[in-house]
C-alpha cells in the first residue's frame, strides 16, 4: 500500500469515528479524498501536507455539520477571503483570533490559494505578537462559506459566490507589496482596526 493510500485510509477511519453521529460515511470519505487532492495541487512538496489535509478535512466536516445543524455554533463564525489566502485574509483571521480569544471562530480561504502564506505578512504580524506559524492557504469551499455568519471579502470580491445566510462585508484593502514592509505594516494596521470594530459588533 502506498504512503498516500495509507494516509487516506487512516484519515477516513479517524474522520468516520469523529463525525459518526453527524455525517454519513460516504460523505466523510469523499471529503477526505477531495481535501487531499485540493491541497496537493498547491502544496504537493510540503512535508506538512498530511497534517494540513487532516486539519482542513476536520474544518470542512465541522462546517458541513454546522450548516446541517448537527453541530452547533457556540460563537459567531467569521470567514475572511482574498484571492491567494496568503496575505490580507490570513492577517485578518490571525488578528481576529488573537483579539477575540475564543469569542469568535475564524476561518480563511482564497479563490486561487498560493502554496504558502506571505513571509512579509508573517513578519509584520510577528512584530505585534501574532503568529502565522500554523496557517496555510486553503481554497474556498461551499461548506465553509455556508457555515459563516459573516463573510469578509478582503480582496478579490468578484471571485466570491454569494449564498443565502451569511452577511457579506467588503473591505477595500490594497494588495500588500511583499518587498515593502512599511506598506505591509500599513495594511496590517488597517486590517487590525477593522477587525477590532467587527469584533466589538459581534460580541457586544
Amino acid at each position: 500500500m502506498s504512503t498516500v493510500e495509507s494516509l487516506l485510509r487512516e484519515l477516513r477511519s479517524e474522520m468516520n469515528e469523529r463525525f459518526a453521529n453527524h455525517i454519513a460515511p460516504d460523505t466523510i470519505n469523499r471529503y477526505v479524498n477531495e481535501t487531499y487532492v485540493t491541497l496537493h495541487r498547491t502544496a504537493h512538496a510540503d512535508q506538512q501536507l498530511p497534517d494540513k489535509v487532516r486539519r482542513f478535512t476536520i474544518d470542512r466536516l465541522t462546517a458541513l455539520a454546522q450548516t446541517t445543524g448537527t453541530i452547533g455554533k457556540p460563537v459567531p463564525e467569521v470567514l475572511f477571503l482574498c484571492i491567494h489566502n496568503a496575505g490580507r485574509s490570513q492577517m485578518a483571521a490571525a488578528l481576529m483570533a488573537h483579539h477575540s480569544r475564543g469569542r469568535v471562530h475564524v476561518r480563511s480561504a482564497g479563490s486561487r490559494p498560493d502554496p504558502a502564506v506571505s513571509a512579509s505578512a508573517a513578519a509584520v504580524l510577528a512584530e505585534v505578537g501574532v503568529t502565522l506559524s500554523d496557517a496555510f492557504p486553503k481554497p474556498l469551499t461551499d461548506d465553509v462559506l455556508r457555515a459563516a455568519d459573516v463573510v469578509v471579502l478582503a480582496g478579490g470580491a468578484d471571485a466570491c459566490p454569494r449564498v443565502s445566510g451569511p452577511r457579506y462585508e467588503v473591505w477595500e484593502l490594497p494588495h500588500p507589496p511583499g518587498s515593502d514592509l512599511d506598506a505591509v505594516r500599513a495594511v496590517r494596521d488597517d486590517i487590525d482596526a477593522r477587525v477590532r470594530a467587527l469584533l466589538t459588533e459581534l460580541t457586544t
